[in-house]
């Protein structure tokens, strides 16, 4: 049963990922864009060696064009230098194995170590795999003469060279959209973890939340977390999808994206969300970790995070519109109604015994940390927006 629901999940999130990629601009389209670049660069370079030319070895310049369409014309330059030097050096170390042995086994033993080492050498990065794939091909197909040796090469330049032009020149890809989509990720997904919480904690009344529900809520702090890493990993792509990209001036790219200043803020803020998440997961009723704090308390600690998820609603507006002082006004109102309410929310802790205090006084210090973070600091980052 639980191979089958894996099936239906895995299913479905394809589904939105195709749906996503057809409806509208985004990650899912640059992916499905790339993979039809890849796909036509591998054809055309079949076409000119295989069908036009009649190369003996064709395959070579397909294979090297399609692994050449990267994520950016920086990174397909670089790795068609770095498969081109692994490629050549597979090929010698292959011929030269076969020529000294004389017998396709023996060559084999000979060559692969020393091409799978070689392949393992930093500087090759992900294309140091090749050395000991090309060295299989030379062996498999036993062809060592330097005529048959220069024309693998030459054939992988041509597919190099088709693969760099189709990506440089077709709809060369930018990531700056990437950086703005993970920029509008965490404040949108923190607002929600937010408002959700706080909704558990009031329904939830006297017999208090449980630990399922906590776990969920700390699962989903986690992915935030990791958002924050896919937005640094987004803004070094973006960088470096300008480099060597004919396409730079013809692209638009609209406002500047905020400072990594933000970047670092919102870091902050999805700590201080798995850490309040983790304390709720600790003190739930059913868990023996920490006290249950009272439910009058647990109301009031909605208030807060309810107040703090209306925060992050209006630091998703005004990344998105820019600065507006009606919504920043709103904004700095939320703002004191969460601290007013983590203020009455304090108040709990001279009341409560050692156990309740204990989880309750986490919570109140995880809120204020929170409430920190969100201060007005941060609509101010914004503003570059």
């Amino acid at each position: 049963m639980g191979w089958w629901r894996w099936i239906g999940w895995e299913a479905a999130a394809v589904l939105r990922a195709a749906r996503s990629a057809v409806t509208g601009p985004g990650p899912e389209r640059d992916a499905a864009v790339q993979s039809l670049k890849a796909a036509a660069a591998a054809a055309l370079a079949w076409a000119v060696t295989g069908w036009w030319w009649g190369a003996p070895m064709a395959l070579m310049a397909p294979w090297t064009a399609v692994v050449l369409v990267e994520s950016t014309v920086y990174r397909s330059v670089r790795s068609g230098l770095q498969q081109l030097a692994v490629i050549a050096a597979g090929t010698v170390i292959a011929a030269g194995a076969a020529t000294l042995t004389g017998n396709k086994m023996a060559a084999m033993v000979l060559a692969l170590p020393l091409t799978v080492l070689l392949g393992n050498y930093a500087r090759f990065g992900q294309q140091g795999m090749y050395a000991s794939t090309t060295a299989l091909f030379v062996l498999a197909y036993g062809s060592y003469s330097l005529y048959d040796i220069g024309h693998r090469l030459l054939e992988s330049v041509i597919g190099a060279a088709i693969g760099i032009t189709v990506n440089a020149l077709v709809l060369p890809p930018v990531h700056a959209r990437s950086v703005r989509h993970m920029l509008y990720t965490l404040p949108r997904d923190s607002a929600h973890l937010l408002h959700t919480i706080a909704d558990g904690l009031r329904e939830a009344g006297d017999e208090g939340y449980s630990h399922q529900d906590a776990e969920t809520w700390q699962d989903r702090a986690r992915r935030l977390a990791n958002a924050v890493t896919d937005l640094h990993t987004a803004r070094s792509w973006d960088q470096e999808s300008y480099r060597l990209n004919p396409g730079y001036r013809l692209r638009r790219r609209g406002r500047a994206a905020p400072s990594a200043d933000w970047d670092e803020t919102w870091d902050g803020i999805s700590e201080h969300l798995k850490t309040l998440t983790r304390t709720l997961r600790e003190a739930a009723p059913d868990r023996n970790d920490l006290a249950p704090p009272p439910s009058g308390a647990l109301g009031l600690a909605a208030d807060v995070l309810d107040a703090a998820g209306e925060v992050c609603e209006h630091d998703l507006h005004l990344l998105d519109e820019g600065p507006e002082k009606e919504r920043e006004g709103r904004r700095a109102a939320d703002l004191e109604r969460a601290w007013e309410a983590h203020g009455r929310l304090k108040d709990w802790l001279p009341e409560l015994d050692g156990d309740s205090s204990v989880s309750l006084g986490g919570l109140v210090a995880e809120m204020q940390r929170l409430l920190y973070a969100l201060g007005p600091q941060l609509a101010l980052k914004s503003r570059a927006a």
